[in-house]
């Protein structure tokens, strides 16, 4: 790579990569994003790289490994461009197909297309796609089109663009001027304004800053930062070298968690070939201004993804949280002004530069704007990365985007914000998602995880699952949050296992408003949310468990029984043949079950053919469910 020394050999380098693009007859971009990888397009972008070398195309022919679209649910994702045809599901053994029917033939592969459940129509193209459709993709829309070790392939979507831009023709107030008038506000979980942090940074005495890219998302069901480091890293790294160009910043961290080995592979390979081009380091495109980075690899705690204890980290110590006496932008990493901003925050930045605040602030809403990357998983159809508006309501998102809840089943409600955010029923599904409206309800924006939940869940078990994930994950350092979190698990594990009193109701919110006002960071402050809203939301769970030791949703095992109809059981005996524990019997043409023995895993209950469902499962308290 020729090193650049100005802004004008970064725009002759984007037009002589354009140039050799438009050369080239045709493009396959797969998706190798973690979540494809899980489904094995590793092996179908070797098959395509193999038959494209066989039949001698590799000039007409460009096959590359891209980032994640958003999809997941349908993965392996191939796009062939011109025309830009959406292939979803594919597996190995379509490659072949591909190639003679759509790169040499110019005709579709139909069963590869997307297929709409309702009226059977075919999509081609990504935007005829409804869980594309309804979206707003700013962010993570050239995943599909950049392949991440290819800085050359950011370049050419106007990649290090808005950079040359700030070194060229900005002071560094009024970059900071430009993200405050944007109103983009940190898409951590705080929602703190980013213009607003940036001032106090700068304004710090102290003349050495540090300038840090968190990238410690843990949050079970989570994904949204791992999809852009690992599919565009590029957008993030511009993002923080023009946060430090405007801070007065030198030096930088990317910190990216354990779990996430391709987000830090992608990211290093990033680091190199943006040094080599002079675009890190020093004098960067000729500007007199130096800064460099580096990956910080987490060591795996969750609560690492809290300011200060992620610059404890960075420093060596143990990831745990400080007292904020001082603002981290005052007396942060090795107790200097330190800005940080998690990975979709800094990846706005150069959009805002390139279009402007005015155009980033007329989508969203009045004080949330712009748009939000959420993971959509859980009990709904079409599961993945979507990109909205902020303001758009949980039901869009829900049923326009994620096709609603399979098999028919009732909605419940939607748990955001990561397992500190709280669960909204359905009735409130309505509510545009917004740092505000979710607040209101008892949950939080989060770091945008959107978990759905239908009438099988829990709404007890659900909090006792978050309650004893954020037991698990606390550092320990302070007692609020240590002990809370203990009693409220032990509390909980009682009502789920049928030894529930009506006195422990009272205990959780005391123990609840101890957390809230006495724990050191946000993990205790926030950890409540998931037992507060569930209790505020669904009051008669919590009393159909402690009053009547029944699960109204059929889910925690303690409170659940099984038995065989006689007159439905047609003599298969699977139920027989599986049972782990032995505790079915045969007697005469039918099998019947010891409650004694039985486990209640229900294997039988999963087994029993469908025509027949002689299995019935039904809650042990007073009343059927």
């Amino acid at each position: 790579m020729a090193r650049l020394t100005s802004m004008q050999d970064l725009a002759v380098l984007r037009d002589e990569i354009k140039a050799k693009k438009d050369n080239r007859a045709k493009e396959v971009a797969i998706c190798t994003g973690t979540g494809c990888l899980g489904l094995g397009a590793a092996k179908v972008f070797s098959t395509f790289q193999a038959e494209i070398e066989s039949r001698g195309l590799q000039g007409d022919i460009r096959v590359k490994e891209t980032g994640c679209p958003g999809f997941c649910q349908r993965g392996t994702i191939v796009v062939v461009s011109p025309p830009g045809v959406y292939y979803l599901g594919v597996q190995p053994s379509d490659v072949g197909e591909i190639i003679d029917q759509t790169l040499l033939s110019d005709r579709l592969v139909d069963r590869l297309l997307y297929t709409d459940p309702q009226t059977g129509q075919k999509a081609i193209r990504e935007e005829e796609i409804p869980f594309y459709r309804y979206q707003k993709r700013l962010l993570i829309k050239n995943n599909i089109r950049i392949d991440p070790k290819n800085i050359y392939d950011y370049i050419a979507q106007g990649g290090y663009q808005a950079l040359a831009r700030v070194l060229s023709g900005m002071t560094p107030q009024q970059v900071i001027d430009e993200i405050k008038r944007s109103g983009l506000r940190g898409r951590g979980g705080g929602g703190f304004p980013t213009g607003q942090k940036w001032q106090s940074t700068r304004d710090a005495a102290d003349p050495i800053k540090y300038v840090i890219v968190n990238c410690d998302e843990g949050d079970p069901g989570a994904f949204m930062d791992r999809a852009l480091m690992e599919g565009n890293p590029h957008s993030v790294l511009e993002g923080l070298i023009i946060g430090a160009y405007a801070v007065g910043a030198h030096s930088g961290f990317i910190y990216v968690r354990m779990e996430y080995p391709l987000a830090v592979e992608n990211a290093r390979h990033a680091l190199r070939q943006a040094r080599e081009l002079g675009l890190l380091g020093e004098n960067i495109l000729g500007s007199g201004f130096d800064f460099d980075a580096s990956v910080h690899r987490g060591a795996g705690a969750f609560v690492s993804g809290e300011s200060t204890a992620l610059m404890n980290a960075l420093e060596g110590k143990v990831g745990e949280p400080r007292p904020k006496y001082l603002h981290t932008s005052e007396c942060g990493v090795w107790n200097r002004p330190s800005l940080l901003n998690n990975v979709e925050t800094w990846a706005n930045v150069p959009l805002i530069i390139n279009c402007g605040s005015d155009w980033f602030s007329s989508r969203g809403t009045e004080r949330s704007k712009g748009t939000k990357i959420f993971s959509l998983v859980g009990k709904v159809n079409n599961t993945g990365l979507v990109e909205v508006p902020m303001g758009m309501s949980l039901a869009d998102i829900i049923y326009k985007i994620g096709g609603g809840i399979p098999e028919g089943k009732k909605l419940k409600g939607v748990q955001t914000g990561g397992p500190s955010g709280g669960i909204i029923p359905a009735r409130h599904l309505e509510t545009p998602v917004d740092f505000e409206e979710l607040s209101r309800l008892g949950s939080m924006m989060g770091s945008g995880s959107i978990i759905v939940i239908d009438e099988d869940t829990c709404a007890v078990d659900l909090a006792r699952y978050f309650v004893d994930f954020l037991c698990d994950e606390s550092c320990g350092k302070c007692l609020p949050c240590r002990e809370g979190l203990k009693r409220m698990r032990e509390i909980l594990d009682g009502i789920v296992s049928g030894r529930g009193e009506e006195s422990d109701l009272q205990l959780l919110r005391e123990t609840a408003a101890l957390m809230k006002d006495a724990s050191l960071c946000a993990l205790g402050r926030t950890a409540v949310n998931p037992v507060l809203s569930t209790m505020t939301y669904f009051p008669e769970e919590y009393a159909a468990h402690i009053m009547e030791k029944r699960c109204p949703s059929l889910s925690c095992k303690a409170l659940v029984s099984y038995s065989i109809q006689p007159e439905l059981c047609v003599g298969c005996k699977l139920c027989l043949k599986n049972c782990p524990q032995g505790a079915i019997a045969e007697e005469g043409d039918i099998c019947v079950i010891d409650q004694s023995r039985c486990s209640r895993c229900g294997i039988c209950f999963d087994l029993c053919p469908p025509k027949a469902r002689a299995v019935k499962k039904a809650s042990r308290g007073s009343k059927q469910a």
